[in-house]
This record gives structure tokens, sequence and C-alpha cells, in this order.
């Protein structure tokens, strides 16, 4: 057996989103498990050496050559200020990898309307650096704290007249009675790496691949394979039917007169699809998960 000619030092991000992280790897192919106590994940490739750290400081070990690559927020990496390469942005609701942003918030009975209206005031968050950036940016001198949790109880509670808090859709804030008054900034997950690292034909061509599988399993999140048996009479009502990435798959069958279809469609229309297909003719109709879309 040939032995491993180099090791790609890859940050998995711990903490809220190491499952769904874990989740893709396995959907892209690759086995990642851990113990309850360790920072160094099993995953079955040789060529790839897994370590867990936090996504807020996986930019900064990126970026100065102690991890080759890994997964963090856009946030983090601008809250680092780090100068990486973006080799891939993943995202997806349903993943666990959604989009989510930065929003300035006040109690509903505050008299802060704008950023402008921060002046002299005191803001909790864990954003810090950025928020600090956004304020000069918009001329506004503010006292800016670091948050270590619970942020949204201290505006609630006048500790501070507002804060810089994490969302994806405001749910949790409106809850808490308090209210958006702009947006700083929006985030992505991104698989990021070094100048180094991209460097090096070996490694960019494995975090290429890399990618490639994760974006891929991430599109199948939301899609799902249909197959069907349909009469030659009801074919090209069925075809109609199908909302199909480019053109569905269709073989025929021994029994003359009969064909097999194919298809991948999103996952949000099967339930009022399925009904249909059957209406108009369609037999035999399975419905299967994927793991990978490869576009």
């Amino acid at each position: 057996m040939s032995e491993t000619k180099f090791k790609l030092k890859l940050g998995l991000p711990k903490g809220s989103l190491q499952e769904s992280t874990f989740k893709m790897f396995k959907k892209a192919g690759y086995n990642v498990s851990v113990g309850s106590r360790s920072y160094f994940p099993y995953i079955d490739d040789p060529e790839i050496e897994a370590v867990l750290i936090r996504a807020q400081e996986m930019s900064r070990y990126v970026e100065d050559g102690a991890l080759d690559c890994g997964l963090t927020g856009e946030d983090w990496i601008q809250e680092n200020g780090s100068d990486v390469v973006r080799v891939e942005e993943l995202h997806y609701a349903k993943s666990g990898m959604n989009a989510v942003r930065w929003v300035l918030a006040v109690p509903n009975d505050s008299k802060i309307k704008s950023v402008k209206d921060l002046e002299g005031k005191r803001v909790a968050t864990e954003l810090k650096g950025f928020t600090e950036k956004y304020l000069q940016q918009h001329g506004v001198k503010a006292d800016v704290e670091f948050s270590w949790g619970a942020t949204e109880v201290k505006v609630a509670t006048g500790l501070v007249d507002a804060i810089v808090e994490l969302t994806e859709t405001g749910s949790s804030l409106r809850a808490n009675n308090l209210r958006i008054v702009e947006t700083l900034c929006h985030s992505t997950t991104q698989f990021i790496t070094n100048k180094k690292t991209w460097d090096d034909p070996k490694k960019q061509q494995k975090m290429k691949h890399i990618a490639m599988l994760l974006v891929g399993a991430i599109h199948a999140e939301a899609k799902v394979g249909l197959k069907m048996n349909v009469n030659e009479d009801n074919l090209q009502r069925i075809i109609s039917l199908l909302p199909a990435m480019k053109n569905p798959t269709i073989s025929s069958l021994y029994l003359k007169g009969w064909h097999a279809i194919d298809t991948i469609i999103d996952e949000k229309i099967v339930r009022d699809l399925i009904p249909k297909l059957k209406e108009a003719g369609a037999e035999g109709i399975i419905e299967y998960p994927l793991n990978k879309v490869i576009y």
C-alpha cells in the first residue's frame, strides 16, 4: 500500500454548526465521528486530518497556516479581519447551514430609530470589532462591549441601550419585545483556506473536490427522486406534469407500450404532485432521497 503523501488539516466548527457540518460531510461521502470530549474527529479519508475549532476563531488559524482550511461564517472572517481564500460558499436552510444576519436591536419602546441615535450609548455584542467599524463608518461614537452571552437580556433589562445580535428570522428578538433597527451584515458558511495552501496544487485539488461534494450534498437537501411506470397512452400527459431539472429519463419496459420515468424534483412540491401523477395514469410511483446533486 502506498504511503499518503500529504495531509490536509481541516478545521470543523465546534458548537452550533457541528451537527449540521457532520451531517453534510456524511452525505458528501465522508464519515466523521468524534468522542464527547475529543477535539480531534475521525474522518475516513487518509488525506484529511480534522480538528474541532470554534467558528469564531477559525479564520485566524486558517490565515496563519495552523490549519490548511476550515468552515466558518463570513461574519467571523470580517470580525477577525482575516485575509483568506474563500473556496466555496455553503448554505441552505434545511441543512442547518442557513444564511443569517447581524442586526441592531432595541426594546420596542426605545427612542432609538437608526444607528445615528446610538451616539453616546452602550451597545453589547459578540461581534465587537465589526460593530465598532460599522459605527465608525457612520460617524457614531458609542461604547461597544463584548457580550459573552444572554445578550438579549442585557438590553431588555436596561443594562445596555442596544445590542447587535445574530438572527435568522427575528422571532427570538420579537419574543423578547425587541425590534430590529438596522441590519449590519448578512453571513453564510464559507469553506476557506490560506494563500499558501491554495497555491499547493494537490491540496487545492483536494479542497475543490471536498467543496464540490459538499455543495452537491446541500443541493440534494431540497430535492428528491421520483420513479414511476407509465402507459404509452398517458406518457405525454405525465411528462407535462413533471418540472424536471432538465428532462426526465424515459426508458422502455419489457412489457410493450409501457415506459419507466425517472426524474428529480423539488421536495416541497412532491405532496401536491404525486396525486396528480396518479390521477394522470402513473403507476408504481416511488419517491427516494438523494445524497448529492452535482450540477
